[in-house]
């Protein structure tokens, strides 16, 4: 090979050989820049995150240190549900006035049941019967007996008062009507029923 042509090669060599290694160069430069940059990225994005992390944590505090000095209104029944629990199972009494104490209260708990009774916890006949009995006793609606001798006052010959009671209390059914239980009004007592009948069995005579 000619001299002037193997010295051309070599030169040409020598010259792609630093213009790879000066493009090497700026390559790794250029990947120095861009891990430069995503470190700062991460490192204020990450300030960022901690910033509102903490603040989310300060304003949860906060609001349960409201919570607790704000005042609990509670409803009325609420009240009267804790009021139940905690009230006491007894009571003691002891000498006269332990026994005006336990008078007033068994005189209070009669007056709440009477409350919750039909008609107010009435045992007067008459006023039960006006409210309840009349329609169907009265005139005899359905076969129903009337307060008469040839009504209730044959009925009570032929069954006897305890019969007449229980069937008004328990309800019948006859062969010309019905007789609902306790006159159709549930909350009525069996001392009231009892009181009833005899009242109608007295206005039959």
């Amino acid at each position: 090979m000619p001299a002037h042509l193997a010295g051309a090669m070599a030169a040409a060599s020598a010259g792609l050989y630093t213009e790879r290694l000066k493009h090497g160069r700026l390559g790794r430069a250029g990947l120095s820049h861009v891990n430069t940059h995503d470190s700062v990225f991460l490192k204020k994005f990450s300030l960022i995150i901690l910033f509102l992390l903490t603040l989310t944590v300060i304003l949860i505090l906060f609001a349960r240190h409201l919570n607790h000095l704000l005042p609990h209104e509670l409803t009325a029944e609420a009240q009267a549900q804790i009021d139940a629990r905690i009230a006491p199972v007894g009571a003691v009494f002891a000498g006269d006035e332990g026994v005006a104490q336990q008078a007033a209260a068994t005189a209070a708990q009669q007056a709440a049941g009477a409350a919750d009774a039909a008609y107010g916890g009435t045992l007067d006949g008459k006023v039960i019967f006006d409210q309840l009995c009349t329609a169907c006793h009265t005139a005899g609606v359905g076969g129903a007996p009337k307060l008469d001798a040839a009504g209730i006052g044959a009925r009570v010959a032929q069954q006897g008062l305890e019969e007449l009671v229980q069937k008004a209390t328990e309800g019948f059914t006859g062969t010309t009507g019905v007789m609902p239980a306790r006159g159709g009004n549930p909350a009525i007592t069996d001392e009231q029923m009892q009181k009833t009948v005899e009242w109608m069995v007295e206005q039959s005579k």
